[in-house]
């Protein structure tokens, strides 16, 4: 059974010279988002700020920090696609968002009146992760609902490159925001974003009626998911690069402002204007995916992005001041560029592939496998980076990264131009 939209999506039969950006439902959706991932970009510098300056945190606990937040997803992604599947997908979201900001929103309030404690920090950390666990689910059935499965590498690019241009933003802007109101007050920010990303989806006409799932236990349902995404050919080669590209991206990311300061010989100051200037290789993946999509097809486009530009990450450990300083920019902007385009792209036939009643189960899946390799690749890279320094293990894991380009060519995905759009019959690949 397929979910029943009342009424049906905005799809004008003339396409307008502004796209999806024509479409009130997806403005709405578009600058809720937008102005949620600024809010939370502020989060994520201003949150561990507030554990180390207001409550004097060591590097364990804001370890402890980092992991409550990820916790979630391997303790709730497999049932959260079966539980968002029996919701309207807009009314998780806005439930999401509104916890979300009542919990970030304690912090400062704590703060004001002191009683703000590491426990709290850690709630709220670990809370706020299992509502992103819930949002994204729902987010990622959401989109179509809305627009036409055309129009689906459109609305993931648009969404995908105003989250990135956020993003750089809103790291510039946590640091005036910690200097002037502190970083408690800094999290205040990420409360009344979500409190508008709320407001936005509350004024979104289109309505849907989820269909009722068959009568299953919970650990049938999502059995019932992974069997439809491990079976996949198309789907389960998207997974294993996914796992295997966010180890690597993990990697190298979790010693890189330690390389970037010891090994690199870049001033600290330094530090996060790159890691904005990396950012900036979101946007401009965004911009590129549908173009490119286009004109190559789907699946080659994304063969040749993976095979071509991914290996400009081998850049980074060459890091060093002067000259050294622009290779590390070429090879990060490369980098999350690629990522950002293959994540459009991926995302967008996942959600036109997969039949309806299976699609939050399937998302929640293919999220909990790719973030499960997230603290895995972090605490490899930690480990490498003792045993055999940092940029020996900036060359081990951007060569890793390099390597993963190269898992579509092993599955039918080597031969196609365009990613299918409904699954095989009968086990016969469609070439």
């Amino acid at each position: 059974m397929t979910a029943t939209l009342a009424p049906p999506p905005e799809h004008p039969q003339v396409r307008s010279r502004w796209g999806l950006f024509a479409q009130r439902d997806f403005r709405l959706l578009w600058a809720g988002q937008t102005v949620s991932r600024l809010g939370s970009s502020v989060t994520t510098v201003a949150l561990p700020l507030v554990a180390v300056l207001t409550l004097g945190a060591g590097p364990l606990s804001t370890g402890l920090l980092t992991g409550a937040i990820w916790l979630p997803w391997l303790l709730f992604g497999l049932p959260a696609g079966v539980w968002v599947g029996r919701a309207p997908r807009r009314a998780v979201m806005i439930g999401c968002n509104l916890g979300s900001a009542a919990l970030f929103a304690s912090v400062p309030v704590a703060g004001w009146f002191g009683g703000l404690t590491m426990a709290q920090l850690l709630a709220v950390a670990f809370l706020g992760g299992v509502c992103s666990v819930f949002f994204d689910a729902a987010d990622q059935a959401y989109l179509p609902e809305l627009v036409a499965p055309e129009d689906l590498i459109e609305g993931n690019a648009k969404l995908t490159g105003s989250g990135s241009a956020a993003e750089v933003a809103g790291r510039g802007l946590a640091g005036l925001i910690v200097q002037f109101v502190g970083a408690a007050g800094g999290l205040l920010v990420d409360a009344v974003s979500f409190l508008v990303a709320a407001a936005t989806l509350l004024r979104i006409r289109a309505r849907s009626a989820p269909a009722p799932l068959e009568q299953a236990d919970l650990l049938g349902q999502v059995r019932e998911g992974l069997s439809f995404l491990l079976r996949d050919p198309y789907l389960r080669a998207f997974l294993c690069f996914g796992a295997a590209a966010n180890f690597a991206l993990m990697g190298y990311q979790s010693i890189l402002p330690l390389f970037l300061v010891r090994s690199a010989g870049i001033a600290p100051g330094w530090v996060g204007a790159l890691a904005s200037a990396a950012a900036v290789g979101g946007v401009l993946g965004s911009l590129a995916a549908r173009p490119l999509c286009r004109r190559l097809g789907t699946a080659r486009g994304t063969r040749i992005v993976l095979l071509t530009v991914t290996p400009f990450g081998l850049l980074m450990p060459l890091a060093g001041p002067g000259a050294g300083t622009v290779l590390y920019v070429i090879g990060s902007l490369a980098v999350v560029a690629a990522v950002v385009l293959c994540n459009i792209v991926l995302g967008s036939f996942r959600q036109s592939y997969t039949p309806p009643e299976l699609l939050t189960r399937v998302s929640a899946g293919a999220m909990f496998a790719v973030h499960a390799t997230i603290p895995l690749g972090a605490l490899t890279g930690g480990a490498l980076g003792e045993l055999i320094g940092l940029r020996a293990t900036m060359w081990v894991m951007t060569g890793l990264l390099t390597l993963t380009g190269t898992l579509p060519l092993f599955s039918p995905l080597r031969s196609l131009r365009e990613l299918p759009t409904t699954p095989p019959e009968n086990g016969k690949i469609i070439g």
